[in-house]
């Protein structure tokens, strides 16, 4: 049956796992909307359990799971953006472990401490896929890894990293025990250019939130590494930052 009306228990439903975060932990699911982020979902395992179509946008195969036909108004009406091309699904939420990471010889990690801004985190995921980081870690979690605004600016990279949260103090044990070598990113006199970094190795990089960086607790808790900058601001946006990062880390390998 077509769904036609906003009332429907399915659209309210829907809705709000798109603009609830409290919501969507507490029922354990997700939306992902646009047809490569659902590709992207099913192929890396993710389990969905409806989906919405608009067949006069839908091109392609139906996914395997339940479809509900709604109507090209409704669609308009519910999905983040106009060109998501008539399909939002509905998926289990999957919540990774950090101690069951089994990090390389030559491991490049990404921690994150207080991400505030879910399209920072979803572009940031994406330069991670990009450049072949291995894990993802967040602290002091304030965004929630299935927000509609991260799945959507990483482009559904999301579904095929390691990307882990956990507490401060939980990470740094974590990391040493794990033979780490920790790079964290504080503007002071002890730090060095990241060019001149070893990145070859196990590696850990630190970076802070969008508008104070890293806390007092990082300090003194690896090297301390900055991106050399010859203009007359001091700081980039924290996506581009931790993008120069990786790209750095992964030239280094290639060397």
């Amino acid at each position: 049956m077509l769904i036609e009306s906003l009332q429907n228990e399915k659209i309210k439903n829907l809705t709000r796992l798109m603009s609830d975060n409290r919501f969507r932990k507490k029922s354990g699911t997700f939306t992902v909307e646009g047809k490569q982020e659902n590709e992207r979902a099913l192929n890396f395992g993710f389990e969905g359990l409806e989906f919405f179509i608009c067949e006069s946008i839908f091109e392609g195969n139906l996914p395997n799971g339940k479809i509900n036909p709604v109507s090209e108004k409704i669609y308009n009406k519910v999905a983040y953006r106009g060109s998501s091309e008539g399909i939002i699904g509905v998926y289990t939420s999957k919540q990774n472990v950090l101690s069951e990471f089994r990090p390389t010889e030559n491991a490049t990690v990404i921690v994150l401490e207080g991400v505030e801004k879910p399209g920072n985190l979803g572009a940031i995921l994406r330069s991670c896929e990009a450049f072949g980081v291995d894990a993802l870690i967040v602290t002091d979690e304030k965004v929630d890894f299935f927000n509609p605004n991260v799945i959507r600016s990483s482009v559904g990279c999301l579904f095929g990293m390691n990307i882990y949260q956990s507490k401060n103090e939980e990470v740094l044990e974590f990391l040493n025990e794990s033979g780490f070598n920790i790079f964290t990113t504080m503007m002071d006199e002890s730090a060095e250019d990241l060019y001149k970094r070893n990145l070859t190795l196990k590696s850990a990089l630190l970076f802070g939130t969008e508008h104070s960086g890293l806390s007092d607790f990082w300090k003194g808790k690896g090297k301390n590494t900055l991106i050399p900058m010859t203009g007359t601001i001091d700081s980039l946006n924290l996506s581009n930052a931790v993008a120069i990062t990786c790209y750095e880390a992964l030239k280094q390998k290639r060397k």
